[in-house]
């Protein structure tokens, strides 16, 4: 499968290129994620499937905004009623290049408090290679900066944990964790920025 890590800003690009550079079936390009041919687009959306704000709102532009209406009629006919930030949910477009559109929760409603020292890029990366993995339809999906456009991640924390889901997902490279202390430490190591304890 051909990852396309696409991204406007260079700062973003150059963290990607830092940790991906060595992979093989991943491409990293600096340009315009809506017009990257591909089999998969990733909207790294919202828990409610809101698409009408940042790159969503390019991406609703790009495909129709009858899109935005299809993926949140079916996140309400989720047993939960929303997507999960660690889930992704796969529907077509209706286009031509790019025929399917995978949603990825980065955050659960639209917001930028907290964003920055989570782990939700990691956890939607994880989600959006286990979906991409497991369609048959995929062979290249195109993957924006996670995280780091309202959620003001910084473009080398979301390199950081986007590589760590990808070791994980396509590496194989699984946790083995001998105490809480090892999952504690690779949980700050994923960003260093958030807290563990707040006293």
């Amino acid at each position: 499968m051909k990852i396309i890590l696409c991204g406007l800003e260079a700062k973003l690009v150059e963290a990607w290129r830092q940790f991906f550079s060595e992979e093989k079936d991943v491409v990293i390009l600096e340009g315009d994620i809506t017009t990257v041919a591909c089999d998969a687009i990733v909207s790294p959306a919202n828990s409610f499937g809101f698409m009408d704000g940042g790159l969503d709102y390019a991406l609703s532009e790009r495909f129709g905004w009858d899109l935005e209406k299809q993926l949140q009629q079916m996140i309400k006919d989720l047993p939960e009623g929303e997507l999960l930030v660690g889930q992704a949910m796969v529907l077509e477009t209706g286009d031509k290049m790019v025929r399917l559109l995978i949603s990825a929760p980065t955050m659960r409603i639209p917001t930028n408090f907290n964003i920055d020292t989570s782990v939700n890029a990691y956890l939607a990366m994880k989600a959006i290679l286990i979906k991409a993995k497991g369609d048959d339809r995929i062979s290249s999906v195109a993957i924006p900066g996670l995280c780091t456009g309202v959620g003001r991640m910084q473009p080398m924390i979301a390199a950081r944990q986007m590589f760590q889901a990808y070791k994980e997902i396509i590496l194989g490279e699984r946790m083995d964790f001998a105490s809480f202390g090892e999952a504690q430490k690779y949980h700050w190591n994923i960003n260093p920025q958030g807290m563990i304890w707040t006293h």
